[in-house]
C-alpha cells in the first residue's frame, strides 16, 4: 500500500476540509500516480472534493463510521476490519491512501511507500501528517530538484517504510 500527501514545513496538510494550497504540478502528479488505481480516504476528505463526488477513473473507497453511509460511485467501509477485507481484493501496490488526517494516521504504518510533496512554507492549519523524518523505520529514498510555483518552493520526496505492518485480511 502507498500513500500520497502534500505537507508544509510543519507537516500540516489542511485546515478544515480544505487543502493548504493547490499547486498545479502537485495535482498533476497526484492524478498520474492514482489514475486507474484504488484510492482510500475519509468522508470528510470527500466533502472537500469538487462537487463532493468520488474521483473519476479510480476505485474509490470511503471510510465512514456511520454504518448506514453509502455513496454512489464508491465503496463504503465502516471499520478498519471492513476496509482491510475490501482491500484484500486488490494488489497492495495499486492502493493509495489519500487522506485525511485520521485515515492517514490509521493507515500509514501499513504503507510501504509515501509520496510526499513538501512545501517550504508554514500555513495556518489544523490537520497534520506524521513527520516521517522523525518516524522510526521511514527513510527518504528519493527527491526531486527544487520546484517553484510563483514564490513557493516545493519538492517531491519518496519515503520507504522499512517495516510496514502487514494488512489484516
Amino acid at each position: 500500500m502507498q500513500l500520497i500527501v502534500a505537507v508544509d514545513r510543519n507537516w500540516a496538510i489542511g485546515k478544515g476540509s480544505r487543502l493548504l494550497v493547490r499547486i498545479p504540478e502537485d495535482q498533476r502528479f497526484f492524478r498520474e500516480m492514482t489514475m486507474g488505481r484504488v484510492v482510500v480516504y475519509g468522508r470528510k476528505t470527500l466533502s472537500g472534493f469538487p462537487g463532493g463526488v468520488p474521483l473519476a477513473g479510480r476505485t474509490n473507497i470511503v471510510l465512514s463510521r456511520d454504518a448506514k453511509y453509502t455513496l454512489q460511485g464508491a465503496v463504503a467501509a465502516h471499520s478498519e476490519e471492513e476496509l482491510f477485507e475490501v482491500l484484500s481484493g486488490y494488489r497492495s501496490e495499486d492502493i493509495f491512501v489519500i487522506g485525511g488526517e485520521s485515515v492517514y494516521r490509521m493507515l500509514y504504518p501499513y504503507c510501504e511507500t509515501a509520496h510526499v510533496t513538501w512545501i517550504d512554507y508554514s500555513y495556518e492549519a489544523d490537520k497534520y501528517f506524521p513527520n516521517l523524518e522523525k518516524e522510526e523505520g521511514w527513510v527518504l529514498t528519493g527527491d526531486s530538484d527544487e520546484q517553484t510555483y510563483f514564490n513557493l518552493e516545493y519538492y517531491f520526496y519518496r519515503y520507504e517504510n522499512l517495516k510496514p505492518v502487514p494488512m489484516k485480511a
